[in-house]
């Protein structure tokens, strides 16, 4: 492959490093497969297939063609929006599943079912007891613990008709959830629900269907998303600013090497934890190494990097880039993002997969099932494993980049507050004169169809030149983390405004906020802005945007997102334009329904003007400079 080629696929030097030695050593990643699968189907792009029974598979022709029903009959308009359904309802299980374990953790902790794990934030569990209307006098925090889990764990499958942390969002905002029948009863209701709508034979009106996906996609972000992000903080701690390393170079060639990749903290913070033993460290000694290394990927590496300085060793893409150093003794999996390829690739080195989850097998993987009550045990053994594994490493085949760098994350909504003094007010007062033009949350995965972080990056620093605080999660964060964009010296790339702003409270301009099930608090910090000005939150100069997104859970996002009234824009086409209904009622009707709606934009600098575009007008209808 010619150089300029591969420059196409990533912006990051050490990825294209690791993808110049994949080559030479005739290695597939996710960017080959891309490349074979081009042309992808037709169809498929456009949302115009079905496969919901079996009289299909049936296709559309986009060209007002026949066929222009499926057997059934359903047209464009109810084949796409459902398959945009469906989507949206898988996004919604895998963070809402993702919170409903970690609300099992914290119910098990609390009855000394999970012994290894204990409150580590007791001011957030007595905040949130009095939020629940939980009685906390003379009860011990086990007590007070046990029914917030029960609590939660009732919002999964709600008898009582909504949800308890919709009470945070503006009265406004839960009129219009209101008006259009858009209210979530219950995280598990909604999906189940979508899955019966989109069986045969049932919804066929595309408004209705995408109403119904609003609805579930606000059960993940205001539900699910949030009971992961809350009680993770109870458990593990609520994020504080803290320094941390990010990419490939982070891998050490001297010590045993262990990145720990999903989405679940519960099962990382006992790896931490574990690689700490004295008894692990002393064998790790032994078998030639100077200690254990332990890293994440993708939102387990943010996870452990806000609450343990664990570094991070890359995003989605680089996966299997990790692997190809050479120099990873295990790569331990749990659920979500975690490519099926990753086995066969390790098989190439010496590279141990573990995965740990009942949920996601992997064939060709080591698989020690992770239970809480033997949490910290299991830990050990994953950990001992690896470093058993340290001297069948090949030195002739590693190769590490040098490149890492620094940055500064940790910034949950408290740690917000902490650094404004206490008070929303000096944000409030910067919006209002202009220091800061708006916020936006900028998220999302990587996809081989945009060149790797080019979309993050190229939109993040557009958007500080122009006085826009970013704040992010996910992947995107890692991306600007690499890029040093999440240093307080970044300011200098900023406006005027945002920079006397970060310079004043020492913090960059783009704030690392969590994972991606961590968005929830991005929602939380708007709630609290338009309740503090008595507004909207669809009022408010803020937009929401996933430049290089890939993933359904990434769909249902963008669905609560905008369903909360935050105009949002995408970087890769979702498969709607088979619909030209249903895309115009995604880009344009939304409006009328819940004040926001979703623009498409795969040029990030062009993206860029649309959110300052948008921004610009919020600001002057709230009559801001």
């Amino acid at each position: 492959m010619d150089q300029e080629k591969r420059n196409q696929k990533s912006i990051d030097p050490a990825s294209l490093e690791m993808l110049s030695r994949a080559e030479e050593a005739g290695l597939e990643t996710a960017w080959e497969r891309y490349d074979k699968q081009e042309p992808q189907c037709g169809f498929g792009l456009l949302g115009l297939c079905c496969r919901n029974c079996n009289m299909g598979p049936c296709r559309i022709d986009p060209f007002g063609g026949e066929p222009a029903k499926g057997v059934c009959g359903a047209d464009a308009d109810t084949i796409v929006a459902r398959n945009l359904l469906r989507a949206i309802a898988a996004g919604a299980a895998a963070h809402s599943d993702h919170g409903r374990d970690v609300v099992e953790t914290l119910l098990h902790a609390s009855t000394g079912q999970a012994p290894d794990y204990q409150i580590k934030d007791r001011d957030k569990l007595m905040a949130l007891a009095t939020e629940l209307n939980i009685e906390t006098a003379e009860r011990s925090d086990q007590e007070i613990a046990a029914e917030v889990a029960s609590t939660a764990l009732d919002e999964f499958g709600t008898r009582k008709g909504t949800l308890a942390f919709l009470n945070r969002a503006p009265a406004p905002r839960r009129e219009v959830w209101s008006k259009f029948g858009i209210v979530p009863r219950g995280i598990d209701r909604e999906i189940v629900e979508t899955m019966h709508r989109t069986h045969m034979g049932v919804d066929t009106d595309y408004v209705n269907l995408i109403l119904h996906g609003l609805r579930t996609a606000l059960s993940d972000g205001w539900g699910g998303s949030m009971w992961a992000t809350e009680l993770s903080d109870v458990l593990f701690g609520t994020p504080q600013p803290i320094e941390g390393v990010s990419n490939l170079g982070v891998l050490k060639e001297d010590e045993v090497n262990i990145i720990v990749h999903g989405h679940e903290p519960t099962l990382s913070e006992m790896i931490v934890e574990a690689a700490r033993d004295p008894e692990l460290l002393e064998l790790a000694r032994s078998k030639g190494a100077k200690r254990i290394n332990i890293c994440g990927m993708c939102c387990t590496g943010n996870e452990l990097l806000m609450r343990h300085e664990v570094p991070v060793a890359g995003n989605f893409l680089q996966q299997e880039l990790a692997i190809i150093t050479g120099a990873v003794e295990a790569m331990v999996v749990d659920v979500q993002c975690i490519m099926p390829s990753l086995t066969g690739l390790a098989g190439c080195y010496h590279t141990e997969i573990i995965s740990t989850s009942p949920k996601a097998r992997f064939p060709g993987a080591r698989h020690i099932p992770f239970e809480e009550q033997n949490a910290l045990k299991i830990a050990k053994e994953i950990v001992k494993l690896a470093v058993e594994n340290y001297p069948r490493r090949n030195p002739d085949r590693v190769f590490i980049p040098e490149e890492k760098m620094e940055f500064l994350a940790g910034f949950s909504v408290e740690a917000i507050l902490s650094a404004l003094g206490g008070s929303l007010d000096p944000l409030l007062n910067a919006i209002k004169d202009g220091s800061i033009q708006g916020i936006v949350g900028l998220v999302g995965c990587n996809n081989p169809k945009i060149t790797q972080d080019y979309g993050h990056i190229t939109l993040t620093e557009e958007l500080i030149k122009q006085d826009i605080l970013v704040v992010e999660t996910g992947c995107a964060a890692i991306a600007s983390a690499k890029r040093g964009l999440l240093l307080p010296e970044a300011a200098q790339k900023a406006g005027p405004g945002l920079r006397a702003v970060c310079e004043a409270l020492k913090i960059p301009p783009v704030l690392h906020m969590g994972s991606c099930v961590d968005i929830s608090r991005i929602l939380v910090v708007a709630a609290a802005v338009a309740n503090a000005l008595e507004v909207d939150i669809s009022d408010l100069p803020l937009a929401g945007a996933a430049p290089e997104w890939m993933s359904e859970k990434a769909v249902s996002i963008g669905a609560y997102v905008i369903g909360s009234g935050i105009y949002t824009v995408l970087g890769t086409v979702p498969p709607v334009l088979g619909s030209k209904k249903v895309a115009s009622l995604l880009t344009e009707g939304a409006n009328e329904v819940v004040g926001a709606a979703f623009a498409v934009e795969s040029d990030p600098q062009k993206a860029a003007g649309l959110i300052v575009e948008q921004i610009n007008y919020k600001r002057s209808r709230l009559g801001l400079p």
